[in-house]
């Protein structure tokens, strides 16, 4: 049976990347890259709502260099993905508190949301 609803708690880049003697930024890319096959496969399934738990109040504690490099690694995968996303019609929707996000950033996740609306 498949489920209708998954929820993933992404966690665990950091420690991947020590574990591999890589820079943090490496396990950052490839929880990016995980969610591109999560996505894939989750619409391959026909699970029908995908929920990622992807920036948490805490991350704002993390060193600035990492904070700035996980939004930038946010915004250029909106810039890049959103419209495949669109097309595989798989509809964004972000929850949670955006004000600390940048003007540029949220302008972004609303863009995907109204891209992909009619979408899911």
């Amino acid at each position: 049976m498949i489920p209708q609803h998954i929820a993933i708690i992404m966690d665990g880049n950091n420690r991947w990347a020590k574990r591999r003697n890589l820079p943090g930024s490496a396990g950052h890319r490839a929880g990016m890259e995980a969610i591109r096959n999560t996505l894939e496969a989750c619409n391959e399934q026909g699970v029908k709502v995908l929920t990622l738990f992807a920036f948490s109040s805490e991350n704002w504690g993390r060193p600035r260099s990492e904070v700035r490099y996980l939004l930038a690694l946010f915004m250029r995968y909106l810039r890049n993905e959103t419209r495949a996303l669109h097309k595989d019609g798989i509809r964004i929707r972000f929850i949670g508190e955006r004000y600390r996000f940048s003007k540029r950033l949220q302008a972004l996740m609303s863009e995907a949301e109204a891209m992909t609306a009619g979408r899911g």
